[in-house]
């Protein structure tokens, strides 16, 4: 069972047994929307998603995964990306959905971005963190979510999703709660995608996605942090993190959220 979701800037999920995907986005991933602002470039090894001063532009991915490591390089929207997002994230379908977001905020030139990190559980959000991106983000934990359901929190393990990404203009709220707006003489706005790595359970594929399905090799179905990453993790949060939805009382006036009892900061 897994018992932890680990937020790195590339992505990964605990998880079980494995189908290694990646390589080609033609082979991975579609373009869904956008009218030709989504592009696949290189053979297959770039994707870049497009915001003009009337649409922006998103792509999804072919597989649902259900657990497993999943990396993706991205280069956001450079200068001033003030009212952008760029979301990238896990979803599956309808009403009690699972849900494992990314959000990045833009802001205008030489101000950091922000990242906005939610989980939905059946359907549930408001979990969000937000973190400063001005430190060497690569390969470093931001945030565990653990499994707690034994406090009767729902934990993200049963639903397959898919790989969700957009970039588009929601100026009324991404830059200091919608007072910075797009700027569209910087239009078009570019986001960069590439290796993309999926080791992770694919139900299409027939994988039972069952802890007696794991290989020896999986060793990130048992991985969890090591001291050096729980200090990089508890480093972040004190110097980068900018809201946690565990310490906001007066948003929970009645009291903090169950599994706030095991999140890395008190």
């Amino acid at each position: 069972m897994a018992s932890s979701i680990f937020f790195f800037y590339s992505l990964l999920i605990s998880s079980h047994l494995v189908v290694t995907l990646g390589g080609n986005f033609y082979q991975d991933f579609d373009i869904t929307w956008g009218d030709g602002r989504g592009k696949i470039l290189n053979n297959g090894q770039l994707l870049t998603l497009s915001l003009d001063k009337a649409f922006g532009s998103g792509f999804v991915s072919k597989n649902e995964y259900l657990f497993g490591k999943i990396d993706m390089q991205l280069k956001l929207v450079p200068g001033n990306s003030a009212g952008t997002v760029t979301a990238y994230y896990l979803s599956s379908q309808g009403p009690t959905h699972d849900e494992i977001d990314f959000e990045f905020l833009g802001n205008v030139s030489g101000d950091p971005y922000i990242l906005h990190t939610n989980v939905f559980s059946q359907g549930k959000g408001n979990k969000e963190q937000q973190f400063y991106l001005c430190f060497s983000v690569d390969d470093t934990p931001i945030r565990e979510f653990k499994n707690s359901e034994s406090l009767g929190v729902p934990f993200p393990k049963s639903q397959p999703m898919k790989i969700h990404s957009s970039l588009w203009n929601t100026d009324d709220w991404a830059t200091r709660g919608g007072l910075v707006k797009t700027d569209g003489t910087f239009a078009p706005f570019t986001a960069s995608y590439r290796n993309f790595t999926a080791d992770a359970c694919v139900p299409s594929s027939g994988s039972s996605c069952n802890s007696s399905s794991l290989s020896s090799n999986n060793a990130w179905f048992s991985q969890k942090l090591d001291s050096a990453s729980q200090d990089k993790i508890r480093w972040v949060q004190k110097n980068y993190m900018i809201y946690n939805y565990c310490t906001d009382t007066k948003r929970f006036p009645q009291g903090l959220p169950p599994e706030c009892a095991t999140t890395n900061l008190s």
